[in-house]
């Protein structure tokens, strides 16, 4: 297939956002280099506006919403945190309201968050469903335009800016480790990558229970019941399923080939980071870390310049998964 939306529009989304966002830094680790075998290349999302790469996605959608409607009544997001947190912010850069819908078992931290940035909080029952429902029936009452958290090829374009950036100061890649949820920052990445570099490998890396490899080798999605949350100490990419936006790209620009993570692996992925590279990270980013230093054997011929994005570092310091 071709894809829905090209560099071009990456290109426009860093013009459009970026005065709001900041160029993440590519960080290096000598040491952990020779743990790997490889040279391999952190983009700390975890450092961006927010505190993650969502507010990439979040400020090119909701200033597109912005440009097109300005007399625009707001927008409404569902979140499990972090985007909630990015359209949150992007929402009070244009001065639009909002209004965001995140599960009642959703972190502190990104719930203090999201009303610090002038939104409204909705809490929500702990299901896909739930907070899908709910964020159509605000939509439905106040006339806000719903920003979803990965199905909008705006906030993949959004998203996409950081293999932007990350090939731009690092070229010759021949893979991405991503970590995997709704798949708006995966799906984002490998086009704009196969642009950058068609070489460059762009790899998921999910938590136990997503099986997002079977989907993608068959080409279609083989749960046989509606989407639901993991039972995952990874909060942010706890979602089952892919988008059926984001699906279609996930099988035509991203490798089949899928690295699932326990949640162990993840938290060590994720205090390695803390030790090492001195980066509070999220366990997500733990996974894509994991991965990096673990996994690569299995691809042929196996990687030798590897990204690694940290997506975020919204953590909850009362609770680091290793003192629970």
């Amino acid at each position: 297939m071709a894809a829905p939306f090209s560099l071009r529009e990456v290109r426009e989304a860093s013009s459009r956002a970026g005065r709001w966002l900041h160029r993440t830094p590519v960080l290096t680790s000598r040491c952990l280099d020779q743990l790997a075998g490889r040279q391999l290349f952190f983009k700390a999302e975890n450092l961006q506006k927010t505190g993650s790469f969502k507010a990439r996605g979040a400020c090119n959608a909701v200033f597109i919403e912005k440009e097109n409607n300005p007399d625009s009544p707001g927008v409404v997001t569902h979140s499990t945190g972090n985007h909630g947190q990015a359209v949150a912010y992007a929402a009070k850069c244009a001065g639009l309201p909002c209004s965001v819908v995140v599960p009642k078992d959703t972190p502190k931290v990104k719930c203090s968050a999201i009303e610090g940035y002038g939104a409204k909080l909705v809490f929500c029952e702990p299901s896909p469903q739930a907070r899908k429902e709910t964020c159509a029936a605000i939509a439905n009452e106040m006339g806000q335009t719903i920003i979803h958290p990965y199905d909008d090829y705006r906030v993949m374009a959004g998203q996409a800016t950081i293999a932007l950036e990350l090939l731009e100061e690092v070229p010759d890649l021949d893979a991405i480790l991503v970590p995997i949820s709704g798949g708006g920052m995966t799906s984002g990445i490998a086009v704009a990558a196969q642009e950058m570099q068609p070489n460059c490998k762009v790899f998921a890396v999910e938590p136990v229970g997503k099986d997002l490899q079977r989907c993608l080798e068959k080409g279609e999605k083989i749960y046989s019941g509606p989407n639901k949350f993991l039972d995952t100490v990874a909060d942010s990419i706890r979602i089952q399923q892919v988008g059926d936006l984001t699906f279609p790209i996930l099988c035509d620009f991203a490798e089949h080939k899928v690295f699932t993570i326990t949640d162990e692996q993840m938290v060590e992925g994720m205090k390695l980071t803390f030790e090492r590279l001195k980066m509070v990270v999220e366990v997500a980013s733990g996974a894509a870390v994991y991965a990096a230093l673990h996994r690569l054997k299995e691809v042929s011929p196996p990687p030798q310049k590897v990204g690694v994005i940290l997506c975020g570092g919204n953590v909850d310091l009362d609770r680091l998964p290793w003192n629970t």
